[in-house]
């Protein structure tokens, strides 16, 4: 026990002693996980933003005029909410429509107009837009439906933007986090390159392997550990200080940004993750070669 404390302790102390390359990888850490961070944040709040505009893509349903009454037109509600990809369907009678439709256009030029030009329909939004046209389909079914608007091409534009973000983000967080795993090893190797002869008499004199090993390993996860913990709060103040200045434009009432605080918990799980792996990895993998005496 006293030999694993004396390395644990030797990986501390080198973290101070060789100050200025700590640094680096510490701001090389935070440099990558914030640039991650950036762009994972950034793709959650476009997703969330196409799923805004997906909910306001509505399909209305107008109701045959075979069912006049009111009750009737109603009774049709629990049939079309029992089609599988349908969230909520609102009724609205045709004197509704109508005032609706008065409300947007002069009375004057209205006049003559009364509610038995309307029909009783319903407002339906759907779980899934990508499976709009199947679910007119099955609207279009139903006893009681005369008629299904529904804007099909622009279903097809939200699902074609929502893939290609995903896609996109997706590539671009893997490209990140194989170039952040590149850079941040050899930023471990260069801060172990000054100490290649240190471990060679180590390794001349009978050191074991693990003994020489332990030191780096004990470094690199402090290192990573300080880089996820300093990367997290970095990103936590400059969302919020971009978020804000958006929330205050005139943007800001057009757009729903996510709060941090709903995704603060998995940000500092992944970061501080990558944070002790790099790390790890990174002591390893710096002494490698130098262990081959």
């Amino acid at each position: 026990m006293s030999r694993y404390g004396y390395l644990i302790r030797e990986g501390f102390r080198s973290i101070t002693t060789h100050g200025f390359m700590s640094f680096a990888s510490v701001t090389i850490i935070m440099a990558c996980l914030i640039i991650m961070g950036s762009v994972s944040l950034l793709s959650l709040n476009i997703d969330a933003l196409i799923k805004d505009l997906e909910d306001q893509n509505e399909i209305v349903v107008f109701v045959d005029e075979s069912l006049n009454d009111e009750e009737s037109a109603r009774e049709l509600q629990k049939n079309i909410e029992a089609i599988e990809n349908i969230s909520s369907a609102e009724f609205v009678s045709r004197d509704e429509a109508m005032d609706n439709f008065m409300s947007k256009y002069d009375e004057e030029l209205m006049e003559g107009i009364d509610e038995t030009v309307f029909r009783h329909r319903y407002i339906v939004h759907l779980t899934d837009i990508a499976l709009m046209s199947q679910t007119k389909m099955e609207l279009e079914s139903l006893r009681g439906v005369a008629k299904v608007n529904a804007h099909l091409d622009y279903a097809q534009s939200f699902v074609t933007i929502r893939n290609v973000v995903s896609i996109v983000s997706l590539v671009l967080i893997v490209i990140l986090v194989f170039v952040s795993f590149f850079i941040m090893s050899n930023t471990i190797k260069l801060a172990t390159f000054g100490r290649r002869e240190e471990i060679a008499i180590m390794k001349m004199v009978g050191a074991a392997n693990g003994f020489i090993r332990l030191p780096f390993v004990v470094e690199g996860l402090v290192l990573g550990i300080l880089g996820g913990g300093l990367a997290f709060l970095a990103e936590w103040g400059l969302y919020n200080l971009v978020t804000g200045r958006i929330v205050g434009s005139v943007t800001g009432a057009l757009l729903n940004v996510v709060p941090f605080k709903s995704v603060a918990l998995h940000v500092f799980i992944i970061y501080m993750a990558v944070g002790v792996l790099v790390g790890a990895f990174g002591g390893v993998n710096a002494i490698k070669n130098y262990l081959k005496v």
